[in-house]
């Protein structure tokens, strides 16, 4: 049944977790396990006019071809619209249905949820309910046993949308997608909401919904690692893309692990903390992680306080069992614990509050950003802490976005040091070769190669900072200027890149992102260069005057 999977791999049940992948040879990090296209797929509302409906390549709208019915689908030329036109030709007609449904035009076109849910039920109307890549889908589990109370209310507003979009008015128009009840129907969602990914561009942005019984097989775990990718490398990508990579990002050796299925993801972000993680994995998934990083007895740093005595140790935070804080490392006691839990508490709500403003009033979630992080940092929490690290990202996204025109030195330095709180905080909790890590110091990389409007004088003259000592902890103010900040940028893309190669693939060398910085490292290593010999000559000129 999953013919896609290589010989080195092997689908296993076990009693403890299901069934998952485990290899049964040794896979090195930045190893493409395996390579599958999505089940079905469906773009997000907001990217429907800026990309194909079906390779999901970026495009300028205007040289987007627009279905002439729904128009609401677009694709880059005749071959991308031929190859999707055997399921939009189904999908058009409940979108026209949808708008005439409407009671405005101003209503917004189904969610990808509903949209990639039809397209799975589209698919198993055209193969038959017999077919294998039918009963694939079919056995994804979980089903409607499984559902907790607080989904109830999720699960059934999607069934009554995907009745409503798709026209099912009966229990023959149920039939005809080997649904046989509303149970059935129920049961089908429940296994689309749980065996869910997103879709998205080589920088990791959300671009919609996919659903992949295959890659749904492998399990979670906090510290994950694989991951599952698209770094959009394929040679024909009209054809061929979204393209699903699960890519090792550390050794990964056959019975590693006690549930033998040695290939495992994480199903949600491992920044946050325990406690929020559980709550996420019981809602949705109807499990207890049990991995090393929910059951560890040593301080988290997504969770904890700087040692007052700045002796570089970590204090946990209060607990019913252990109300006393002291530092792990000097085991000094911290004393405003209070203050600290309601500088997190209100951090926490002003998180959320900036991040539903993040897209409507992004001026005022950047004035949130910008006054939440200063209390968190001063009550002592370091870059890792939740919601501190939450925060700081939010923050360098809401900085990035609102670059003046002209550009500022003041702008530029500010979203470089958030840039590099935020790189610091990952770094605390995320492997070496963690996509989302290596795209922070690649973000960092390119902000510091940006050009200077205002470089400081003093720094752009200095030539004796060599790459190695070009980083913050040796600067004595930071960011560096001029060739300092250039040397800077160069060590942190290199750095980049090497992570690049690892979560993105090497045989794909580190996706797009990666083949673009390896770009932009030829092009710094030329600049930098110039930028030397432009000081020897101006060194050299100024002895002999």
């Amino acid at each position: 049944m999953y013919t896609v999977l290589p010989d080195s791999v092997q689908v296993r049940q076990s009693e403890v977790n299901g069934r998952g992948i485990c290899t049964k040879l040794p896979v090195r990090a930045g190893s493409v396990i395996f390579v599958t296209k999505p089940y079905a797929a469906a773009l997000s509302t907001p990217s429907l006019s800026s990309h194909c409906s079906s390779c999901f390549a970026l495009s300028s709208t205007s040289l987007l071809r627009r279905c002439t019915k729904c128009r609401i689908a677009h694709y880059c030329d005749f071959t991308c619209q031929t190859q999707d036109w055997a399921i939009h030709k189904l999908e058009c007609t409940s979108l026209q249905n949808w708008f005439k449904a409407a009671p405005s035009s101003d209503i917004a076109p189904p969610s990808d949820a509903v949209r990639c849910l039809s397209r799975v039920l589209w698919r198993i109307q055209k193969r038959g309910a017999d077919t294998i890549q039918v009963k694939k889908v079919e056995i994804s589990l979980p089903d409607r046993q499984s559902l907790k109370p607080s989904a109830y209310e999720t699960h059934t507003y999607l069934s009554h949308s995907l009745v409503q979009y798709m026209g099912l008015s009966s229990p023959a128009d149920m039939a005809q997608y080997s649904l046989s009840s509303a149970a059935d129907l129920l049961d089908t969602v429940s296994r689309f909401v749980t065996n869910t990914f997103t879709v998205t561009d080589p920088t990791l942005v959300p671009l919609g919904a996919a659903v992949s019984p295959v890659v749904a097989l492998i399990n979670h775990s906090c510290d994950p690692n694989a991951v599952v990718v698209f770094p959009r490398v394929s040679p024909d990508p009209k054809s061929q893309e979204p393209l699903m990579h699960v890519v090792a990002i550390r050794d990964i050796y056959p019975e590693e692990e006690l549930c033998s299925c040695s290939i495992l993801t994480a199903y949600i972000d491992a920044t946050l903390p325990t406690n929020l993680r559980q709550q996420s994995l019981n809602e949705i998934y109807n499990f207890k992680c049990m991995c090393h990083l929910c059951t560890m007895v040593e301080v988290d740093p997504r969770t904890c306080l700087n040692c007052p005595k700045n002796c570089g140790g970590l204090c946990p935070l209060p607990s019913d069992d252990h109300p006393l804080v002291r530092c792990a490392k000097c085991n000094t006691v911290v004393h405003l614990v209070d203050a600290a839990l309601d500088a997190r508490r209100v951090g926490q709500e002003g998180l959320d509050k900036a991040s539903s403003l993040q897209t409507k009033d992004p001026e005022r979630s950047l004035r949130l950003t910008t006054n939440l992080i200063p209390i968190l940092t001063s009550a002592g929490f370091p870059p890792s802490s939740h919601p501190l690290l939450g925060l700081t990202r939010l923050h360098q996204q809401l900085l990035t976005a609102s670059f003046p025109n002209p550009l500022t030195q003041e702008h530029l330095d500010e979203t470089i040091r958030t840039a590099t709180k935020n790189v610091t905080g990952l770094v605390a909790l995320l492997r070496e070769g963690h996509p989302v890590l290596a795209l922070a110091l690649t973000e960092l990389g390119k902000l510091l190669a940006v050009d200077e409007p205002s470089p400081r004088l003093a720094d752009a003259q200095n030539p004796k900072v060599s790459p190695k000592e070009a980083t913050p902890a040796s600067l004595a103010t930071y960011p560096p200027s001029g060739l300092p900040r250039l040397q800077l940028a160069y060590q942190t893309l290199l750095r980049a890149r090497k992570m690049l190669l690892v979560g993105f693939g090497v045989v794909n060398e580190g996706g797009q992102v990666g083949k673009e910085v390896r770009e932009m490292i030829v092009a710094l290593e030329k600049e930098i260069g110039v930028f030397k010999q432009g000081v020897r000559n101006v060194l050299e000129d100024t002895r002999k005057a």
